[in-house]
């Protein structure tokens, strides 16, 4: 393309070159050969008038006194009737320039003058005009290559942005070029760049995601189908079939929780639904883990409180709470339910080291842990309590206490889920 494009504006400039050259040639060698014929011309006329003015007033016409009114390198001849001719100078060889007038006294003066003189300013103008020419093909040169350069050089550049794409590097570039359309063409790659950036990522953390969070409930149907292989009793293995199909219930909504949160983490399904019932179920899966540690599982607090939200995702983000106290904590692991204000409030707790003073502020930060895990629950709790309008807070350090807190009003959770 590079070279297309010099070769088509040098194409150009020589064309104009050429035709406005050959124009110019004419014209000026026509200029040159009138204006030569004039001076001769000119010439012959005041010598007319001198030998008119000397005959008049009867002095006499010699070549001495004409040879001094002449041009050097012009010849003339001075014809008075019944008189010799008088030539002054020296006739030119080859073509020349012959101008003749005839003065009152029957006179006739003719002035010649070489067609050399003339060949050789036409020869020096079209020196001039060659040069020009050579220093307009020069310029036409240089600003073919500036241009090319100019868009050739951000179309390889476009191209390698849009190879970059295609490699799976979806950083935008931000170049500009100060020409529209390639500055239109790059904002279209940086946003095709920052929409596909958002999808890799919107990928890897619903993969991360997935794989954490589906973690929990397999864990506790896991636990449920060991209890009814070490069990023979029917009622017992009737009873935990009963839990492990909740369970697997809860597995089913957290996969869709998460592919809903993964296209739109505002879209939550918000219902108002029993609180006690969700905090119940929560202390029946995670006792037989409890109990494998040694520890417990206690409830406390305000009965019958009613809360909005999707209860699969409530109870999720109870599970991680769990969860957390039962592998990085110690002791027991106490649930609390409260009022505060409009709003219902889960307090999770436990008698462990709790969570250290410089992690307090960035604890809920995704790949932030303090125990070499991943970091993902807390973050991924906090998106699922934000989706339904409610909040996940750390309010105390030592011991840990982590709070839920979830609106009791339909209208007031669906107006802090609104960006």
């Amino acid at each position: 393309m590079r070279r297309r494009l010099i070769n088509s504006t040098l194409a150009v400039v020589l064309v104009v070159i050429a035709v406005f050259g050959i124009s110019l040639v004419i014209v000026e060698t026509r200029t040159i050969e009138s204006s030569a014929q004039e001076s001769v011309q000119s010439e012959a006329v005041r010598l007319v008038s001198i030998v008119d003015s000397r005959l008049l007033g009867g002095e006499r016409v010699a070549s001495g006194v004409l040879r001094e009114q002449i041009t050097p390198n012009r010849y003339a001849k001075i014809e008075i009737p019944g008189r010799a001719a008088i030539e002054v100078g020296e006739h030119p060889a080859g073509e020349v320039i012959t101008a003749t007038q005839k003065g009152e006294r029957g006179e006739t003066i003719t002035v010649v003058e070489s067609r050399t003189t003339v060949s050789q300013e036409i020869g020096r103008t079209l020196m001039v005009i060659l040069g020009v020419a050579l220093l307009a093909v020069v310029a036409a040169v240089f600003l073919a290559v500036r241009q090319a350069n100019r868009l050739a050089t951000p179309l390889t550049d476009l191209a390698e942005t849009a190879e970059r794409l295609g490699s799976g590097d979806p950083r935008p570039r931000h170049r500009r070029y100060g020409v529209a359309e390639l500055d239109r063409v790059a904002d279209v790659l940086d946003a095709s760049a920052e929409r596909i950036a958002r999808m890799l990522t919107a990928e890897r953390r619903l993969a991360a995601d997935a794989s954490h969070q589906l973690r929990t409930p397999l864990t506790a149907l896991s636990m449920r189908l060991e209890e009814i292989t070490l069990t023979d009793d029917p009622e017992t293995v009737k009873e935990e079939a009963t839990i492990a199909l909740t369970q697997v219930e809860r597995l089913t909504d957290v996969v869709q929780r998460l592919l809903t949160n993964s296209r739109d983490p505002q879209s939550g399904s918000a219902v108002t639904f029993d609180l006690d019932e969700v905090v119940k179920q929560q202390i029946e899966e995670w006792r037989p883990a409890s109990r494998s540690e040694g520890r417990a599982i206690v409830r406390s607090g305000k009965q019958g409180l009613r809360a909005v939200g999707t209860p699969g995702a409530v109870s999720q983000v109870l599970a991680t709470l769990i969860e957390n106290s039962l592998m990085h904590g110690d002791g027991t692991v106490a649930l609390r339910t409260r009022v505060t204000g409009n709003q219902a409030v889960v307090e999770v707790s436990d008698e462990g080291r709790g969570v250290p003073a410089d992690l307090g502020s960035r604890v809920f930060e995704r790949t932030v842990s303090g125990r070499n895990s991943t970091g993902l629950g807390l973050a991924v709790a906090r998106d699922l309590a934000e989706a339904d309008g409610g909040r996940l807070e750390l309010l105390q350090g030592y011991p840990p206490v982590f709070a839920l807190f979830l609106s009791r009003d339909a209208d007031q959770a669906r107006e802090s889920r609104e960006p």
